[in-house]
C-alpha cells in the first residue's frame, strides 16, 4: 500500500443527483477508450437490477461498450474470487443512488474494499464515481439523518463512516432543492476536522490527485469549512436544544470553479495548484 502522504493517483467524480445524463457524458468523454471496462454497483437501490440495467443501457448509448452490473448483496458477496477479478479490470465503478448505508454495509471490512483503496491511491487509470447516494460513500464521514429544523438541533443528525477515500471529507446531496445547509453546518460542528460540500443535483467534482475538486453541472457546489470553528455548544446541551457555533467559512462555487481540499483554498482562473 501507499504511504498515506503520498496523493492518490486515482479520479473520483461525485454528482448531487437528479438528471445525471452529462454526468455520465462526463464520465465516458473521461475514460481512456471506448471499450475501458465499467462496472455499475447498484446495491443502494430499491431494484437494484433494474437500475443497474439502466445505466448500462444509457452508457452504451454514449458509446462505451464494456458496461456492465457488478451485483453485490447479501447473496452475492464483495469478496467473491470473480467480483475481486472484474474490480481489478475495471477502468470506473460507479455507485448509484438510493440508500448509501447499504453500500457501507456491503463494503466495510471486505477485500473488495481494500483492494478498492489501493487502485484508487495507484492507478493513474482508475475512476470512481458515485451519484446521489453513490457520492455521500465517498468521503470520510457521511450523513444519513437530519431533516428541516430538528437538523439544528443537537442529535438532530447521524453520521456514519463512508468509504474513506478521500479522508476529512464530508459530501452531501441533493443540497439545495432539498434544503440541507443546516444538517451540513452541523455535521461540521460535530466533525470540525471534515470538509463539508454540498452538491446541488446536477451539479458534481471532479477530484484529481485527491486534493483539486473542480465543479461541473449547472448548479451550485457549497464548501463548509470549519477549521477555524469557535464557540461550540454541543458539549454543553442536551438532546434536543439547538446547537450554536462561530466562524464557520462557507463559499458558493459554479462550474468551471476549483477548490483544493487541503489547504481549504479556492483558486482563481489559471492558478496553478
Amino acid at each position: 500500500m501507499p504511504q498515506p502522504s503520498a496523493p492518490p493517483l486515482g479520479t473520483l467524480v461525485a454528482l448531487g443527483g437528479g438528471d445525471d445524463d452529462a454526468m455520465l457524458a462526463l464520465l465516458s468523454d473521461l475514460l481512456p477508450a471506448p471499450d475501458a471496462r465499467i462496472e455499475i454497483l447498484a446495491m443502494a437501490a430499491s431494484d437494484a437490477t433494474a437500475t443497474g440495467t439502466r445505466y448500462i443501457r444509457a452508457l452504451r448509448e454514449l458509446g462505451c461498450s464494456h458496461v456492465r452490473h457488478l451485483t453485490i448483496d447479501e447473496r452475492h458477496s464483495a469478496d467473491k474470487p470473480a467480483t475481486l477479478r472484474r474490480l481489478q479490470e475495471a477502468s470506473l465503478l460507479f455507485f448509484t443512488g438510493g440508500d448509501q448505508e447499504l453500500i457501507t454495509e456491503s463494503l466495510h471490512g471486505t477485500e473488495f474494499l481494500r483492494q478498492l483503496l489501493h487502485r484508487y491511491h495507484t492507478d493513474a487509470g482508475f475512476f470512481v464515481a458515485g451519484t446521489s447516494a453513490g457520492a455521500s460513500v465517498l468521503g470520510d464521514q457521511m450523513l444519513v439523518g437530519g431533516h428541516g429544523w430538528r437538523a439544528l438541533r443537537k442529535g438532530g443528525i447521524h453520521t456514519v463512516h463512508g468509504l474513506g477515500l478521500v479522508p476529512q471529507l464530508l459530501l452531501d446531496q441533493h443540497f439545495v432543492e432539498r434544503g440541507r445547509f443546516g444538517r451540513l453546518a452541523h455535521a461540521v460542528l460535530v466533525h470540525p476536522m471534515c470538509l463539508g460540500i454540498g452538491l446541488a443535483e446536477e451539479t458534481g467534482i471532479i477530484i484529481r490527485g485527491g486534493n483539486e475538486a473542480e465543479v461541473f453541472g449547472d448548479g451550485v457546489v457549497m464548501v463548509v469549512d470549519g477549521r477555524h470553528l469557535r464557540g461550540s455548544n454541543l458539549g454543553r446541551v442536551g438532546r434536543g436544544e439547538p446547537v450554536a457555533g462561530q466562524d464557520f467559512r462557507v463559499h458558493l462555487l459554479v462550474a468551471g470553479q476549483r477548490f483544493l481540499l487541503r489547504p481549504r483554498q479556492v483558486l482563481e482562473n489559471g492558478e496553478n495548484s
